[in-house]
């Protein structure tokens, strides 16, 4: 049997196979006001009669303003859970599990009209806008909301929860010695922030429910942190409650002198050594929307999931063709078991 499609569990959370769909954000909430629709049931929906493990939802924001466009999904009111709980709902029929990412773009906020940062520090871009210091009661009240959207997606009934702590939004920016340059606590301790979201998201969570955290391990920006500090990072994430990281990159701005890769598992070294030296499970992204390549990460240890995002755009059956190639029976739908054997 292929290691891809050999089952895989941490606490409660048990995995057909080791693929993950990757958030991905759709902008597609035409309504502006947070709530998934029916483009978003489909979207997720057709992912799990596709095969997939388990599916990531976007970007998820904890306050109206935290979004990167008002086309994004929310989790701010509890008017919100309904149309996730139908998601959630869909997507178990289909023998696969979902999570919902929690987020805040924070200074990478495009439509707030006064985005808010840990410091006043332009991301680049005409599409932004210098944020506005958050002060130290504001944070410690970001801090609840972030619990307040975790509470909500266990209502929802998800499987896990990701937070969002890369690419230059919120936790990232705080997390970062070029975007918080704060005088407080939470500049003092650049891990204070992500650390007290933590607790106070499993605090909303079962225990046996495994929260993730998605993390840049490199910045490419010139001065960027580097591997060493994301590994510090990871470290006191653990402590605090992370169950598994999701290792990605950049995101903080232009790529300066290092340059992010441009080829398949690019990314994968970084998970690698983040496995290696903390021995927690990690998922890789990168481009391994390859059936080879992905059996490869996990069969060499690298990773315990592959997570795809591009790649399950372009195919949403990409779990079932991967099956094919890799000579396993794939489990497709009955309705689809006539094409795909």
């Amino acid at each position: 049997m292929a290691r891809l499609f050999t089952p895989f569990s941490l606490k409660d959370l048990t995995l057909k196979n080791r693929i993950v769909m990757a958030p991905m954000c759709q902008y597609s909430v035409t309504a502006k006001d947070g709530v998934p629709n029916e483009w978003h049931y489909v979207h997720y929906t057709s992912r799990a009669i596709g095969g997939v493990g388990l599916i990531i939802m976007e970007m998820t924001d904890v306050e109206p303003d935290g979004r990167i466009t008002d086309y994004d999904l929310g989790l701010w009111s509890d008017d919100h859970i309904p149309a996730f709980q139908r998601i959630i709902d869909s997507v178990h029929q289909y023998d696969a599990k979902i999570g919902i990412q929690i987020a805040h773009a924070g200074r990478k906020a495009e439509d707030a009209p006064e985005p808010v940062a840990p410091s006043a520090i332009r991301f680049e871009g005409d599409n932004y806008k210098t944020p506005r210091e958050l002060t130290t009661d504001e944070v410690k009240r970001m801090v609840e909301k972030f619990a307040a959207a975790a509470r909500r997606a266990v209502r929802a009934g998800v499987d896990t929860i990701e937070i969002h702590g890369a690419h230059g939004y919120l936790v990232h920016q705080f997390q970062s010695p070029l975007t918080n340059h704060r005088k407080d606590a939470y500049g003092a301790d650049l891990t204070r922030f992500g650390v007290e979201v933590i607790e106070a998201m499993k605090a909303e969570m079962p225990s046996s429910m495994p929260l993730l955290f998605r993390l840049s391990a490199v910045e490419y920006v010139d001065g960027g942190y580097d591997i060493d500090h994301a590994i510090e990072l990871c470290r006191a994430y653990h402590r605090a409650g992370v169950d598994m990281f999701h290792v990605s990159s950049g995101g903080e701005g232009p790529a300066g002198k290092r340059r992010p890769g441009n080829y398949p598992g690019y990314q994968v070294p970084f998970a690698r050594a983040i496995k290696e030296q903390l021995g927690v499970p990690v998922i890789a992204v990168g481009m391994l929307d390859n059936a080879a390549l992905a059996e490869s990460v996990i069969a060499n240890e690298d990773a315990d999931l592959v997570a795809i995002a591009r790649g399950l755009l372009n195919d949403p059956y990409f779990a079932l063709h991967a099956a094919q190639q890799l000579r396993v029976k794939p489990l497709a739908p009955k309705q689809y078991e006539m094409a795909i054997r």
